[in-house]
């Protein structure tokens, strides 16, 4: 008998076994049956032995294709090379490689050798690799050339050439070993790894509620390698028999040569990040609408955002996805449509994955009233192992439900049951907030503030909401301090995402009735001296079919975009980055620039410029060579 689909549930409106069945699978039953769980490396050799010769992974540069059953060959070279360095199961090995085929077999090999991969972050500074090594004990490396970042004693490359026959090892993994860890921010200042089994993953990819893949159909990679959602876009790709397509992310091209590609490569599902997918209804609203399936995460999703691109041409679904690191990428699901937002002012995350509940529940984790506000606890397959080496945080976090003895994550977000059932989330129960699309917790940044020794005390915020949103701290000085040395002392420690964009310098710590730190004070003088970031969320009104300008005064037209983007009267020495710039607004700025002026402009030349009167002159100089 097939399983039934939770969908078809949704849709048997007859009678009280509808209610029943949503409520047993959102609050802990298991309403759906499943295959037994086998390691994700089986899903794909069930692939290569019904269609070796599929494409499994594009090269978006040259046009090629890697096979199944390449693929498998490359990958078990691979793991044969692993076991001959003493790689075991169980062990951790690094992966340092950028998107692309050398990545995909990389993951699949260590898989192969029955070891768990932790993707180093391309862009984490030096002092943040060494530390997550040192946690995950990892003493291989696999990486195509030296990363002098990563200081382990051995390193691996990818075979060059795709054997003839497959001498990969034959042992599998049980459905409890980690196939994966990947860090996420530390309270204690020092980053948390989750190691996620086998069986978190099978959850995700197996028989997928938020996005129906089929063989042949063509998933997008462009998320960082150490960013959960990686592993929806490769593994679900290849659990499927579908084809992994790298591309480079939104940010990275001209919008609309990003939005070509899309069409070019025929491009069936994807992942953006909120703030991406933010950046893109403003700017390009029909951008995604020759792609199959749309997951957007990570954020708060604005519901303003939602309608512009379902007015201007939506993909054929556009799925609201949550889910924090510990439950595997995804944990709820809803689909963004003209009657599921009908009525709403707030886009909620809606339905629990295949084989997943959701738990809104008290202190005590006692369920809270149908409506009430609780924390949202999230069980089934899909639930990591816990945290390395933290037996603590993993005890506090990874609990038992008191009453179905149910294994448990307990979020940290607010959340309450709407009528349904559906789930939404209100906010952090802690000092934890998402940035975009990262996931940031506060007190790791001011730990390595003080850390410097060139502070005694820090107080970071987040201010604003979506892509205005921006971190701010308040310090007090342990000497004499040079703000642009703590930034510098900073980024040697943290991503850059972590870096506060201003700095206020206190004399003293405001004091609340307590006696504690006034923290509401400290945001609100936080608050009044930072200027408001770029606006990607609000109206498009500087989309593609602007009148562009007839060759009149290049400087009047580019201060009335940077008013646009920045919402400030630039001077001719402005600095974008120091007027609230980032990379999504420079990608905004650079593509009004192409639109409106006719000069091929990418958002490098917007960050790079020193001034505004620099980026003018390089435009007006640009306007021989039309884009």
């Amino acid at each position: 008998m097939q399983p039934k689909s939770l969908a078809n549930v949704h849709r048997d409106r007859s009678g009280a076994n509808r209610g029943a069945l949503i409520r047993r699978h959102l609050y802990g039953g298991n309403a759906l049956s499943f295959d037994a769980v086998c390691p994700v490396q089986s899903l794909v050799a069930e692939h290569v032995r019904r269609a070796p010769r599929s494409p499994a992974v594009l090269d978006a540069a040259t046009g090629g294709a890697v096979s199944y059953d390449e693929l498998w060959r490359l990958a078990g070279a691979l793991a044969g090379r692993l076991r001959e360095a003493g790689v075991a199961r169980g062990d951790v090995v690094a992966l340092s490689l950028p998107r692309g085929v050398a990545l995909v077999a990389a993951m699949l090999g260590v898989a192969r050798a029955g070891a768990a991969y932790l993707p180093i972050d391309p862009a984490a500074p030096a002092a943040r690799v060494r530390d997550t090594l040192a946690v995950a004990g990892a003493g291989v490396l696999v990486a195509q050339e030296d990363d002098p970042r990563v200081q382990v004693p051995r390193r691996i490359e990818v075979p060059a050439e795709i054997p003839a026959t497959d001498a990969g090892p034959a042992e599998e993994n049980q459905p409890d070993d980690p196939v994966y860890v990947m860090f996420t921010s530390g309270s204690t200042g020092v980053p948390k790894g989750v190691s996620v089994p086998h069986r978190a993953v099978h959850r995700l990819v197996v028989e997928p509620l938020f996005c129906t893949l089929r063989p042949g159909d063509r998933v997008a990679n462009t998320s960082n390698p150490a960013f959960d959602a990686s592993t929806f876009e490769i593994w679900g790709a290849l659990a499927a028999g579908a084809t992994v397509v790298p591309l480079p992310q939104v940010t990275e091209l001209p919008i609309d040569e990003w939005t070509a590609r899309l069409t070019e490569w025929g491009i069936g599902a994807m992942f953006l990040t909120t703030s991406l997918f933010h950046l893109i209804a403003r700017e390009r609203p029909a951008a995604l609408r020759a792609v199959g399936t749309v997951v957007v995460g990570g954020e708060q999703l604005d519901l303003a955002a939602v309608r512009r691109v379902l007015a201007a041409g939506p993909p054929g679904r556009l799925v609201n996805g949550y889910g924090p690191t510990e439950t595997t990428t995804f944990a709820a699901y809803f689909d963004c449509d003209p009657s599921t937002l009908a009525g709403r002012t707030r886009i909620p995350v809606g339905h629990p994955l295949q084989r997943t509940s959701l738990h809104i529940l008290d202190e005590e984790l006692a369920p809270v009233a149908a409506g009430a506000t609780g924390e949202l606890c999230i069980g089934g397959p899909g639930v990591a192992l816990g945290y390395l080496g933290r037996p603590d945080l993993t005890a506090e976090r990874f609990v038992t439900h008191p009453g179905t003895g149910e294994r448990l994550y307990r979020s940290g977000d607010l959340a309450r049951e709407l009528p349904g059932p559906i789930v939404e989330v209100l906010g952090r129960r802690d000092r934890q907030v998402k940035l975009r699309g990262f996931r940031i917790e506060l007190d790791e940044i001011e730990a390595a503030a003080t850390a410097t020794g060139l502070v005694a005390e820090a107080y970071v915020a987040k201010l604003g909401e979506g892509s205005r949103a921006v971190l701010a701290a308040a310090v007090v000085p342990a000497g004499p301090l040079s703000l642009p040395g703590l930034t510098a002392a900073l980024t040697a420690r943290l991503p850059a995402y972590m870096v506060p964009a201003t700095w206020l310098v206190l004399d003293r710590v405001p004091l609340g009735p307590t006696g504690k730190a006034d923290r509401a004070a400290i945001a609100a003088a936080l608050a009044a001296q930072t200027p408001a970031g770029p606006d990607t969320a609000g109206p498009d009104t500087a989309g593609p079919d602007t009148a562009g300008s007839d060759g009149g005064d290049v400087g009047t037209t580019l201060r009335e975009l940077w008013r646009e983007v920045l919402g400030s009267e630039p001077g001719d020495d402005a600095n974008f980055l120091d007027e609230g710039g980032n990379s999504l607004a420079a990608v905004q700025l650079a593509g009004r620039i192409q639109a409106r002026l006719g000069v091929r402009t990418e958002p490098h030349d917007v960050l790079l410029a020193d001034t505004f009167a620099d980026l003018a002159g390089r435009i007006h100089a640009g306007r021989a060579v039309p884009a």
